[in-house]
Order: C-alpha cells, then structure tokens, then sequence
C-alpha cells in the first residue's frame, strides 16, 4: 500500500496494541498528575498499575492534554516515514483540549494534516480510528473515509455504569451531596456519551452493582440497532471478571460481528473511577 495517509489519535482510544501495529496508528500520549509526579498515559504508566493505586491513594490524580509539540513530533514521524498527509482522530473536544493542541500543530506540520473532533473517547473514538484505517487499507481516499467515520459516530452506543460517584463529580459544587447520596442511597449512575455534542449525559441510575450493569446492558441495545453487523467493546476499569460475564451474555443474545474486551485509559479512569464498566460500539459493515 502507498504511504498517502498517516493516521493519529490520542491515547484515551483504547485499541488493542495489535491493532495500533497492524493498521501503523501513532499515538499522542496524554499525561496523568499524580502527587507533583507526571506519567505519560500508557508509557509510564499502564491501566493495571493505575488502577490498583487509585484503589489505595487518598489523593486523587488530575489529567493534561498532550502539547502542540507532542503532535509536532508525531507529524515528523508520519512524514519521515513517507506519508503525504494525517489525519488526526481526537478525544471530543468537549472532553479535552487535546483537538486544539493537534490543530495549532498542524500549521508548523511538514505535511498537511487534517483534524477529526471523534466527539467521544475510548473506544467511542477507538472505533472510528479503526474503521478509517480499514477503509484506508481498502484504498479508500481521505473524503471517503471521512464520510466513513461519520457514519461510525452516527450509529455509535456507549453506556457506563459508574460504581461511585466520586470521582465523576469530585470538586464540583454538589460534591458532598453527591457522596451522600451514594453512600446513603447506594446508587450507582448510568452515563453516556452523546455524539451529536460529544459530551456527557445522564440516563437510568440504579440502586446496585448488579443492577447497574443489567441497566447498562438494557439501554445499550435500545439505542443500537441490531439488525446490522455490531462491532463491540465491553470496557471496564480493572472489573474484568464482570466484563468477562457481560460479554458472554452479549455473545449469548446477540452474536456480535466483533467483540472484544478492554481496560479503559486511565485518563479517563480518573473521572469515571474503579470498577466502572462500559458498552461501547457500532451497527454497520
């Protein structure tokens, strides 16, 4: 295949390392502020060893968006390696200010570059990153696989259900009455992202772990449509065995196309905490 098109994206996408070699996907990593230390997100530090801290650290990490020299240095890479042009799939830019940082790097970019806005994370965005490097495998051109992607995010579903709402809403103004009520009332949240604005919102809370997750599975697949080939990941935040159990069922009721599961980024695993666990995927070939 000509070297035309580099692809980019960021690390909170969640591929598989196999499938970032295969398909030659550069990632910029984003950085985790932890005690006055700062890891770079999947190189200093991996999901596991995070995970595992967060369980035991009274302090609570903060997270920063990769700097427009970090994508510099990706765009030379691309370009050293023969590409013509990038194109870079970010995190939503309702999320971060990751989609900027690629932007103002790509006016001093040796090659041109072309900024996608995923209006979403994990395998939100992971998704999307995937079907642009199959389309550009198949020889798609940039137009189409632009129109591609878009199709993607149209039809994508990702539903979390959150174990503790701590760590969402931790330093906002309804902090203390978001504890209470998560300590009192034992609820746990049902999230999702919304990829018209690629922000988050609200849907159906439940009162347990196990009906969360029964929540979850439910409102995921009200709002895919099954009738087409599903592309599937259960995501979860060091909750593995009941990630295990969740794909079984969805293997079980619905015979996916594709499915897989994986740990999330502990970028994002900062604000959705401990054993949060997620659907997150897309109808269509």
């Amino acid at each position: 295949m000509e070297k035309s098109l580099a692809l980019i994206t960021d690390s909170t996408c969640d591929i598989p390392p196999e499938w970032l070699e295969e398909f030659d996907i550069a990632v910029v990593p984003l950085t985790i502020v932890w005690n006055d230390q700062q890891y770079l997100d999947g190189i200093d530090l991996t999901a596991e060893e995070f995970y595992e801290r967060l369980e035991k650290d009274s302090f609570i990490p903060t997270t920063s968006q990769p700097t427009p020299q970090s994508f510099l240095s990706a765009y030379q890479v691309a370009a050293d390696k023969g590409y013509k042009e990038i194109l870079v799939i970010s995190i939503s830019s309702a999320m971060s200010g990751t989609m900027l940082s690629a932007q103002q790097a790509a006016e001093k970019s040796p090659i041109p570059v072309h900024v996608v806005d995923s209006k979403s994370n994990s395998m939100g965005l992971g998704w999307q990153v995937i079907a642009a490097a199959r389309a550009r495998e198949s020889g798609a051109k940039l137009d189409k696989i632009l129109t591609v992607i878009e199709n993607v995010r149209k039809s994508l579903a990702y539903y979390i259900s959150l174990d503790t709402t701590d760590y969402l809403f931790k330093g906002g103004r309804f902090g203390d009455a978001v504890k209470y009520f998560n300590s009192v009332l034992k609820i746990k949240p049902l999230i999702l992202v919304k990829h018209d604005s690629g922000t988050v919102g609200a849907s159906i809370p439940a009162r347990s772990r196990s009906s969360g997750i029964d929540g979850l599975f439910k409102q995921f697949f009200k709002n895919i449509d099954t009738t087409l080939p599903l592309h599937i990941t259960v995501l979860h935040n060091a909750a593995f065995e009941e990630a295990q159990a969740l794909t079984e069922l969805v293997i079980k009721e619905f015979q996916p196309q594709e499915i897989f599961i994986q740990i999330v980024s502990p970028i994002l695993g900062v604000h959705t905490g401990p054993r949060a666990i997620a659907l997150c995927g897309y109808a269509g070939e």
